[in-house]
């Protein structure tokens, strides 16, 4: 169970430093530059302790289908992007990938 918290954790930090990377401006704005290393440095510490107990294939479907759809939001959100219905099937797609690993593989730890 712990490895789902922090791989949750993990997500979360990796969105805020994904964020963090647009409004660094290419790092040429100091805080948003910090947040980018500290956000990506967090989420990797924290991908690497949830390897201990779950399999690479697994985490990264996670960390990676989760990502893309909360960065998705967080573009929506907070920088007024819109994606169109075919980047939201995609999204839709995503999801529901990583649903079924999580409730019919017999490799994901649960």
């Amino acid at each position: 169970m712990m490895a789902f918290l922090f791989l949750a954790l993990a997500i979360v930090a990796e969105v805020i430093a994904t964020s963090a990377l647009k409004a660094s401006e290419g790092f040429t704005r100091l805080w948003p530059s910090v947040t980018v290393v500290v956000g990506y440095g967090l989420a990797f510490y924290l991908l690497a302790l949830v390897l201990r107990t779950m399999p690479v294939g697994i985490a990264y479907a996670f960390w990676a289908g989760l990502g893309i759809v909360l960065v998705t939001l967080v573009g929506i959100l907070v920088y007024g992007e819109k994606p169109d219905l075919p980047a939201m099937l995609g999204l839709a797609m995503i999801v529901g990938g990583v649903v079924v690993i999580q409730v019919f593989s017999s490799v994901s730890s649960h």
